[in-house]
């Protein structure tokens, strides 16, 4: 018993650091957070956070789509995206309540990141259709995996919702799941 404790203690730092934690990109980014719950489950607060701010960037983007977009498309793919994030954004903000937590108003710095790069874009619809494809496929796999592991069963069905929205925003998107 005392080798198989050891031997997890060394292997999830590997999978930290090689990138199989949920990494959207190379190896693991420095404060990454797991977004592999068939691994090592993720807290409640982590999961809070990051979910919180992927629906807040999706608001912010596609308020921006709004003002900028040239793409018809993309204005109606920005309607749905406000419409189902303040959706799952409520559901959430309702189940942190009892937890104690509250949804930030300000985005973690990975979507502060797309925010910028999509107020800067030269080729506004182009980024846009681009980061919501990324975004909404990382919200797919974060609220499934809390769904099946996460450790808040309080926020574990908010999470299947989530997933289920996000799933049909990729649809939306013309992108498989």
């Amino acid at each position: 018993m005392a080798r198989l404790r050891l031997s997890v203690l060394m292997i999830v730092p590997t999978l930290l650091t090689t990138g199989c934690m949920g990494s959207t990109g190379g190896g693991a980014r420095p404060g990454a957070v797991a977004a592999s719950a068939s691994i090592v489950p993720m807290a409640a607060a982590a999961y809070f956070a990051l979910a919180s701010s992927i629906d807040l960037f999706e608001i912010r983007s596609a308020q921006m789509a709004l003002e900028r977009s040239a793409d018809q498309r993309n204005r109606t793919i920005a309607q749905s995206a406000i419409e189902s994030a303040n959706g799952t954004s409520a559901q959430l903000s309702m189940a942190g309540r009892r937890l104690d937590m509250l949804p930030s108003a300000t985005l973690l710095p990975e979507q502060q990141s797309l925010l910028d790069q999509l107020a800067a874009s030269n080729n506004f619809d182009e980024t846009y259709r681009t980061q919501q494809l990324r975004v909404n496929r990382e919200a797919v796999k974060l609220h499934g995996d809390f769904a099946k592991g996460g450790q808040s069963p309080t926020l574990r069905p908010v999470a299947r919702n989530a997933e289920e929205v996000y799933r049909r925003n990729l649809t939306m998107l013309g992108a498989g799941h």
